[in-house]
């Protein structure tokens, strides 16, 4: 399952703080994302999440602020504790047109700020706070007096070498080749078609310039996508220029090849010429444009200097600038690409015999090793043709696609997720970097939960995807719950990534018994979901070595991971008693271990600095069903203000967000929904959305909530609308909703004033949610006002957050 990318808009002079935002380790962390603005994309980085209505302005609390296109989007501020400490003019500017990406990374007081889809490339600026605040955590998007759009919003870790990260070519980094590497890498921040201006290599025609006839080579493909020159047959590969100075071709040249160049203004009239000779039309207009502002002031120019021309897309630091930034044609280039014309490579895929006729120039400017391949003596130097093997065609072909266009184009289905995962690796195969790190990119914006296994995985061999491989251990982690019950993927994991997920600092489960589960199914790779019972009852006929084969001695390792002390008491007597403590001395050595913890042990100084005896951070509070009105559910616990004081409305208390589909009133009273007393009459009345009606009641637990939802009930108002076809819902956002359960001509609702409950099945119940709603889908009993949602009393239960 592909996530939906997230979209945000924050009101002026407020902040938007969301649990996923926060650095892994206190103060170094990144967070990437677009924004579309005109001005003030502000990004907080504080110690503690703030709330909705923060600003930073009135904060008290220290913190850092990064303001994109301050004063009216014309600098670009950071402020510490409310203090400016820059205020650098035209940097990192806003856009109002488009959404724009930016990211911004703090290590240990350093900060740095760039532009561009790739976290850690494009640096604009950089600042040291010489008194750094290394507690910084928690990341919350703000704006000032215009609404800002914030999309794709990621918070990355910083491993080593971070600004290397997104640099990495051909096999990332080995040990012992640290030197080698950086060479390479260095060369490849320069690398692009101007490498190919004037070169012999892999050139197929030649200028022949000047009185002196001097030969200038260059390339077919290259020219035919920036305008029309004779070489339209086989054997045309020679074009005479003997009336043309070479200064003259080699400024054209220079401008198709890299987007920029410059000459006098005397021969400003000559290079229109050519240019118009074999129209190339960027620079015709350039020409003209430039001679009439020269005619229009003189001052304008030297004549002793030279006139610079820049394609207008052109971008000066730009590493790679093919072919958006250059006077190509696209539409054009990827016309020769598919009809062949003017290649000089052929190739095959096994199995599928020849799938493309390409052109070596592009293949070489994008990938180190295909110009290597092709210049260095081997033999598809000389070679038309290359077999490929273990090869996806369709993947290829993606990767074609973004060759010639600079672009990756993926169609939205169901295979979207594998395609893209083929697409990576063969970029990484070829060390086609840029679209390399586009499917980083890409997979960082839709990584869920039922896509982390598979996605950590294919990159988990991959030195160079470090950063993809530990955000998707995070990703697993924080969801540990759904990802070893939805599917058994996870099983497949190697030893290394599920040894990280287990001891991760953000691990989030409900109990210590699912992480046990969970590591006794992955040590027996096991075929369907089974807890430790039926892995004891198992070694009443076995023994570990034959169940748990090759992994049985990272058995003995992962199980110190599961912290026994934190069990309840009849638990550990259960496990004790088990099979698992007969055939697995360490596994009874841990649970003696919690027992004694647990009866004797529990206060002995000490313990507190032991992981095995300390609570996860991030662990969730067991709301669970008892009966119909009882006092544990989640509403209940908020009016209490999470257990500090007596109950009283968790409306009032502010704890909580309640509305309708339809406008409050005397029978759509929110309030109503969450009191202890009985209501006659409370409805939330229908509204048309998406061309269908709908009522519904819907609920915001706040937004340093989360709830896996197992059990919900509702109580009949006094009328006799009775519901027969709804669906309780969860979301994260209030916008995309998940069924958590579907209920068609449920017959439960039958008494005016009833109480009734209804158990959450399945994986959605371990998805955590923010936003709750039960939406009307069909028709009441009530044939007057089929459309009302009558009910007056809604309670939650599960695991809180």
């Amino acid at each position: 399952m592909i996530e939906e990318k997230k979209f945000l808009t924050v009101a002026p002079f407020q902040c938007a703080w969301r649990k996923d935002l926060k650095f892994r380790e206190a103060g170094r962390g990144c967070v990437a994302f677009d924004a579309f603005a005109h001005n003030d994309v502000t990004v907080v980085f504080r110690e503690n999440v703030g709330s909705q209505h923060y600003h930073y302005k009135r904060d008290n609390s220290p913190h850092y602020t990064v303001i994109l296109g301050s004063h009216r989007n014309r600098r670009l501020k950071i402020e510490v504790d409310g203090k400016t400490v820059v205020d650098e003019e035209g940097v990192a500017l806003c856009c109002s047109s488009t959404f724009q990406s930016y990211w911004i990374s703090i290590y240990d007081g350093l900060i740095s700020v760039g532009k561009g889809r790739y976290p850690f490339q494009n640096l604009v600026f950089q600042w040291l706070d010489s008194n750094p605040n290394c507690s910084v955590r928690y990341v919350g998007l703000s704006c000032w007096d215009k609404h800002v759009g914030y999309r794709n919003v990621n918070v990355l870790p910083l491993p080593h070498n971070h600004m290397l990260l997104w640099k990495q070519v051909d096999s990332g980094e080995y040990e012992g080749k640290e030197e080698e590497l950086e060479g390479e890498q260095m060369s490849y921040e320069k690398w692009g078609l101007e490498n190919f201006l004037e070169s012999w290599e892999l050139s197929d025609v030649l200028f022949i310039v000047g009185k002196d006839k001097r030969l200038v080579p260059a390339h077919k493909v290259i020219l035919q996508a920036s305008g029309n020159f004779p070489v339209s047959l086989p054997n045309e590969d020679v074009i005479q220029l003997q009336d043309m100075s070479y200064p003259i071709l080699h400024a054209l040249l220079q401008y198709i090849y890299t987007g920029q160049t410059q000459i006098s203004e005397a021969q400003l009239g000559s290079l229109r010429a050519l240019s118009l000779q074999f129209e190339v039309i960027p620079l015709v207009r350039q020409c003209e444009e430039t001679a009439e502002r020269f005619k229009l002031n003189k001052k304008l120019f030297d004549s002793g200097k030279s006139v610079e021309l820049s394609y207008p897309s052109f971008q000066p630091h730009c590493c790679m600038a093919f072919p958006s930034q250059l006077p190509m044609n696209v539409k054009r280039l990827k016309q020769l690409q598919s009809t062949g014309d003017y290649s000089d490579i052929n190739i095959y895929i096994e199995g599928h015999g020849l799938v493309a006729q390409l052109h070596k120039v592009i293949l070489s400017l994008w990938s180190v090793p295909f110009s290597k391949m092709f210049t260095n003596g081997m033999s598809e130097s000389s070679s038309s043709e290359v077999f490929l093997s273990d090869v996806s065609p369709e993947a290829f072909k993606v990767m074609l696609e973004f060759l010639y266009s600079g672009v990756l184009s993926l169609e939205d289905s169901v295979e979207f997720g594998t395609l893209l995962l083929q697409v990576l690796l063969l970029a990484d195969q070829f060390g086609v970097t840029h679209l390399y790190q586009e499917c980083c990119k890409t997979l960082l914006e839709c990584l869920s939960e039922d896509s982390v296994c598979p996605i950590l995985q294919a990159v988990s061999s991959i030195p160079s995807c470090k950063l993809i491989e530990e955000t998707c251990e995070r990703k697993f982690a924080m969801h540990f719950d759904y990802c070893t019950t939805a599917s058994l993927d996870f099983i497949l994991l190697d030893e290394s990534n599920f040894s990280n997920i287990v001891q991760h600092q953000d691990l989030t489960v409900t109990s210590e018994e699912r992480v046990l589960n969970a590591i006794l199914m992955w040590g027996m790779r096991a075929k369907e979901l089974c807890g430790w019972e039926e892995v004891s009852e198992l070694h009443a006929l076995s023994t570990p070595d034959l169940l748990f084969k090759d992994r049985v001695q990272s058995l003995d390792d992962f199980l110190p991971f599961v912290r026994f002390p934190l069990m309840p008491r009849d638990l550990l007597k259960k496990l004790g008693q088990s099979n698992l403590g007969r055939h697995l001395p360490i596994f009874h050595d841990l649970v003696r271990e919690g027992i004694s913890y647990v009866e004797f042990e529990s206060l002995r100084p000490g313990n507190e600095q032991n992981l095995r005896f300390q609570h996860r951070r991030s662990s969730y509070k067991e709301l669970l069903y008892i009966s119909d009105g009882d006092s544990n559910g989640v509403l209940y616990f908020a009016g209490t203000s999470y257990g500090e004081h007596q109950w009283i409305n968790p409306l009032l208390e502010k704890r909580i967000t309640i509305t309708a589909s339809s406008p409050p009133s005397r029978y759509t009273d929110p309030k109503a929904l969450v009191s202890r007393s009985y209501q006659g009459t409370c409805f939330a009345g229908p509204r048309v959305e998406g061309g269908q009606i709908h009522a519904w009641w819907m609920v915001d637990i706040g937004q340093d909530h989360q709830l896996m939802c197992n059990h919900y009930t509702l109580r009949q108002d006094g009328s006799r609308a009775f519901i027969r076809c709804w669906n309780l819902q969860g979301s994260l956002d209030g916008k995309t909703w998940t069924n958590l359960r579907v209920h068609e001509n449920d017959q439960t609702m039958c008494k005016a004033g009833q109480f009734a409950s209804w158990p959450i099945t399945g994986p959605q119940a371990l998805l955590p949610f923010r936003f709750f709603r039960v939406v009307l889908t069909g028709r009441t009993t009530d044939g007057s006002n089929p459309h009302n949602l009558c009910i007056c009393f809604l309670e939650l239960y599960g695991y809180f957050h």
